[in-house]
């Protein structure tokens, strides 16, 4: 069999169990099963393959139709222009929480003297890196309650940044939290419980604990509200992704505690909301 018709194959197979981005599937696992990229595919796609790859292609695509992300066959998930290690600890960045890096690179870059950032429920350490890339003057701690994703946002962060830069503290929110930030960023688990069963299979496959918000979604949006003004300094900013449905509920929930002022929520590309920011008062 020749590249070029094990890819066709694999697209077949993809489509068939109705598989979205069924091509750029079936040519991404085609370069990490016969370690080419890209451009080497094209070049060589008149190529005859071993009965080996060909079997680790075909039960690759199993894993895939039977839910599996490939981002998690690969270990590889682009986001931010930055290439992260990905495993079943971590949930794949995706590119809408790009506009949460964004705004806090935004608000990062007013500040000329050195800058103090969590990132808490890190995960992979996607957002802190990223920030930390754009943001020279920025000091990132990644918190997380699971060991095994700050590992791999330690991974992570020794491929693009200074360790020096970044420090890693275990923890179930704040509670082994003892400094203060002048940026608390996050991209909590917003999901209802009872709506998880009812997601897609690939995203099933992700850490429950990433997902999970509670009952109505807004267990993790309490704990930021009521506790992340005790250790933000004064004029310090609480960033926080959002489901596309949450605003003002996560707004109310600000609101109440009369910690916070000039709070506003911007869309993602797709025109939904997004992100909520938050001014320590």
């Amino acid at each position: 069999m020749k590249i070029k018709e094990l890819i066709n194959y694999g697209k077949k197979l993809l489509v068939e169990n109705e598989i979205q981005d069924s091509t750029i599937i079936a040519k991404t696992l085609a370069e990490y099963i016969l370690k080419m990229d890209r451009m080497q595919i094209v070049i060589n796609e008149e190529k005859e393959i071993d009965e080996r790859e060909k079997t680790r292609y075909y039960l690759a695509l199993i894993e895939i139709i039977q839910g599996m992300p490939i981002q998690y066959i690969t270990n590889k998930q682009e986001f931010m222009n930055l290439e992260f290690y990905v495993d079943e600890n971590v949930l794949i960045p995706q590119p809408d929480t790009e506009i949460l890096v964004e705004e806090v690179i935004n608000i990062a870059k007013q500040k000329k003297e050195d800058i103090q950032i969590l990132d808490i429920c890190a995960g992979s350490g996607a957002i802190g890196i990223a920030i930390s890339k754009n943001i020279e003057n920025a000091h990132i701690t990644m918190s997380d309650i699971s060991t095994d994703a700050l590992q791999i946002a330690k991974k992570n962060s020794e491929k693009y940044i200074s360790l020096s830069k970044v420090e890693f503290v275990e923890s179930n929110m704040f509670e082994s939290i003892t400094d203060k930030y002048d940026v608390i960023v996050s991209n909590p688990p917003y999901i209802q419980t009872s709506v998880i069963e009812t997601l897609s299979k690939n995203v099933q496959k992700e850490p429950i604990l990433a997902l999970d918000g509670g009952k109505d979604g807004l267990s993790f949006y309490k704990i930021l509200a009521n506790e992340a003004y005790k250790f933000l300094n004064n004029e310090g900013y609480l960033c926080m992704e959002i489901g596309y449905d949450q605003k003002e509920e996560v707004i109310k929930l600000l609101n109440n505690t009369g910690k916070y002022k000039e709070i506003y929520s911007k869309k993602d590309l797709a025109g939904n909301d997004r992100i909520v920011v938050a001014t320590r008062k």
